[in-house]
């Protein structure tokens, strides 16, 4: 049977998160579907469902060479917690990095194109050599204005279907399966950082502000545009984030 979006959202998309990840990995695309995780400050939650359906799922994770030490101690600390067994460090073409960002400062002045370098281009090529056709993602929709109306399965403009388990989830509901599983917290939570990236586009979330205002606060004052909310992933491509 010809798998499409709409078949799939038809039969699968009223699925909970836990139901829907073993359908999409056990009967649609067994053996061609993977997780995308930052291991930011809720992700461990995604990781844990996916680990219950099959700890093998391969989970797919940009290191940027950007990351906050934290962050890659945290991915050391979480593979031990769930028994991940297919845990993959994507990383920039060197090659590229050299052309691109010899200094290792775009992020400051084309963040577009740096998260091109070190996110966008490391997961096509990881896309391409596993021959994935599924990718699952942690997206929810209270997250930012682009996903406010995102569902529970897409398909991107590439053709790679884009399986959101947790997209109608809560804060609170996140909250809640974290402390009933009594799963780790990223370090950085305490101190501030509420949505974790690459670090010099981080900073902590002062009081009152949405959770991730401290994702490319930099571009905030940009001309021409409002500050920076995406990181290339899950958003189609045009110019801006090509070389």
């Amino acid at each position: 049977m010809t798998v499409s979006v709409t078949r799939l959202q038809t039969f699968f998309g009223g699925l909970d998160a836990l139901p829907l990840i073993r359908v999409m990995a056990k009967e649609e695309f067994p053996g061609e579907i993977a997780v995308v995780s930052s291991f930011g400050a809720d992700a461990v939650v995604l990781l844990a469902l996916v680990a219950e359906v099959d700890p093998t799922i391969p989970v797919l994770f940009l290191e940027t060479e950007k990351h906050f030490p934290e962050t890659l101690d945290y991915v050391n600390e979480v593979i031990h917690c769930l028994g991940l067994k297919d845990v993959r460090m994507l990383r920039p073409d060197p090659n590229l990095v050299n052309n691109i960002d010899k200094q290792g400062d775009l992020w400051s002045y084309q963040p577009n194109r740096c998260c091109w370098l070190r996110k966008v281009e490391p997961l096509d090529r990881e896309i391409a050599r596993s021959g994935l056709r599924a990718l699952i993602t942690g997206r929810k929709r209270f997250q930012t204005k682009d996903r406010e109306d995102m569902d529970s399965i897409e398909i991107d403009e590439k053709g790679i279907f884009k399986i959101n388990p947790q997209f109608s989830w809560t804060k609170d509901d996140v909250t809640r399966e974290m402390e009933k599983r009594n799963l780790p917290k990223h370090p950085l939570v305490d101190k501030g950082y509420l949505s974790i990236g690459c670090a010099p586009c981080t900073r902590p979330v002062k009081s009152g502000e949405d959770e991730r205002a401290g994702r490319w606060a930099h571009t905030a004052g940009f001309p021409g545009g409002e500050q920076k909310q995406e990181c290339g992933l899950h958003v189609p491509q045009d110019a801006d984030w090509s070389v």
